[in-house]
């Protein structure tokens, strides 16, 4: 790609961007949200077309008006918010768009099954291909994407964080298939902000900033404090900062709770206090704060806000009672797409803005920007469509949307998946500033560094039930590992 342009109206989001891709290469892509990594593989593969520049695929001249097209010619992006469609079959989601049909213009189902379980069989996993894409984990959605790209006869795999919702074993699983690719002479585009995966999987790296190129190196040659130095433009000098909140007296308390997929959990949390939820993948830690939120029902159990006993049924009775809770899945579950920056902030407190029967437009418009400034979303004004920004800035405007409500209690689930490093220390510095205004925090993170870095306790869970609870001086990685995985 050479001399790459991108402009959405007024807003030039890629200027004279070059990157070249070698066979039998893995090349990072960093860099912060917003930087114009995804818009630029989005042109690469015909999603958008290029303001100017060139591309050239083997020596020869190549422009793709569609995905599809890339995909026929052997690109296949693997995006960061999976592309499925829940109600279908995983058989029917690997195969839309690319339905092998034999005689009578009949569908090949034999053929097709085939082929998936092979495609499978090369990552090492096993998922039934007859389930609902809707009632798999985010972890075996994410390896039906990666499927995907086996099917076609691959020169460039393009993944956008492939392994934020993966679980250890899937991500090594994951690497061991990068390097038979890379072996097969596939060229691979990897994006993503684990700095560990960068250095252990990558050849080289490219950093962009602001729709710029900043530097392309051997991973080899460089190292994480110069990679950060180049993303933010600035120093980062400590990844997790120090938390100076003052906990004090009682403020939540989850007694017994029972539900389908976790049995007895009792855990308290006070102000000022951030309490961390780890597990391994499938340990039921978001099905707990999906029950405390009333979006799946208890069967047992009682749940306290300051000594008072909530009962709750739906999410809209947790936010009166005062409870935030920010998703796994965001685009899912924590945005309305269509609407804009706005409206998805203001949403769970609109009630506040309305006075006499009417909306007081002017009052929302300035609560928005107060927030959006404070949490650094990048966006043109607050009536930008919150599907046109990057993830990392889509996360910030969950965070403000929940911050709206003045919370009572504010649970966390995986706040920094797919958030670049810049955008993560000042997700880290605001939890410490709701807990330095007395703001007790659940966070659920599958980053252990991130629940060492950042949590005052930690519980750990293991199949459905506690397994643990470490206070900060106590917790490591061996000990939390040794409780996830059933040990004592």
């Amino acid at each position: 790609m050479s001399n790459i342009s991108k402009s959405f109206g007024t807003n030039k989001v890629l200027e004279a961007i070059d990157l070249t891709i070698n066979s039998a290469e893995v090349h990072a892509l960093m860099g912060e949200n917003g930087a114009g990594k995804s818009t630029l593989m989005n042109i690469l593969t015909g999603l958008f077309p290029a303001s100017g520049g060139n591309i050239t695929i083997d020596g020869q001249s190549k422009l793709f008006t569609n995905p599809q097209e890339a995909e026929q010619f052997g690109i296949s992006f693997i995006h960061q918010e999976m592309n499925t469609w829940k109600d279908m079959t995983v058989l029917e989601n690997l195969f839309l768009g690319r339905e092998i049909k034999g005689k009578f213009g009949l569908l090949d189902n034999k053929t097709m099954r085939k082929k998936a379980s092979s495609a499978f069989e090369q990552l090492g996993v096993s998922i039934n291909l007859d389930a609902e894409i809707g009632g798999l984990s985010v972890g075996q959605q994410q390896m039906v994407e990666i499927a995907k790209s086996f099917l076609s006869d691959l020169k460039i795999l393009i993944m956008d964080e492939p392994t934020a919702a993966l679980t250890e074993r899937e991500t090594e699983r994951l690497f061991s298939v990068i390097d038979g690719l890379k072996q097969r002479g596939v060229g691979i585009v990897y994006i993503s902000h684990r700095m560990e995966e960068i250095f252990k999987i990558t050849d080289c790296v490219t950093v962009m900033r602001d729709g710029f190129v900043i530097d392309t190196k051997k991973t080899v040659e460089t190292n994480v404090d110069e990679l950060v130095r180049k993303m933010v433009g600035r120093e980062i000098t400590d990844y997790y900062p120090e938390k100076t909140a003052e906990i004090r007296e009682l403020v939540f308390e989850a007694e017994h709770l029972s539900g389908e997929k976790f049995t007895d959990i009792s855990f308290s949390v006070k102000s000022g206090e951030i309490l961390g939820f780890a597990g391994l993948m499938g340990a039921g830690r978001t099905e707990v704060m999906r029950a405390i939120f009333g979006i799946d029902p208890l069967k047992s159990g009682i749940i306290r806000v300051n000594g008072k006993k909530l009962k709750i049924k739906t999410p809209a009775q947790a936010i009166q009672s005062g409870i935030g809770f920010l998703t796994e899945d965001r685009k899912e579950e924590g945005l309305v797409l269509d609407f804009s920056i706005k409206d998805n902030i203001t949403l769970p407190s609109t009630k506040d803005f309305v006075h006499r029967g009417l909306f007081d437009d002017k009052t929302a418009t300035t609560f928005v920007k107060t927030l959006s400034e404070r949490l650094k979303v990048k966006a043109t004004d607050e009536e930008q469509s919150v599907a046109s920004l990057s993830g990392g800035n889509q996360q910030k405007v969950v965070l403000a949307k929940w911050i709206g409500i003045a919370p009572k209690v504010l649970i966390l689930d995986e706040p920094t998946r797919g958030v670049d490093v810049g955008a993560k220390r000042e997700i880290y510095q605001l939890m410490n500033e709701l807990a330095e205004r007395g703001v007790p925090i659940i966070m659920v993170s599958s980053d252990l560094p991130e629940v060492l870095g950042v949590s005052d306790r930690i519980v750990v869970m293991h199949e459905g039930k506690i397994s643990g609870i470490l206070t900060k001086e106590e917790a490591t990685q061996e000990k939390i590992m040794q409780f996830a995985t059933g040990g004592k």
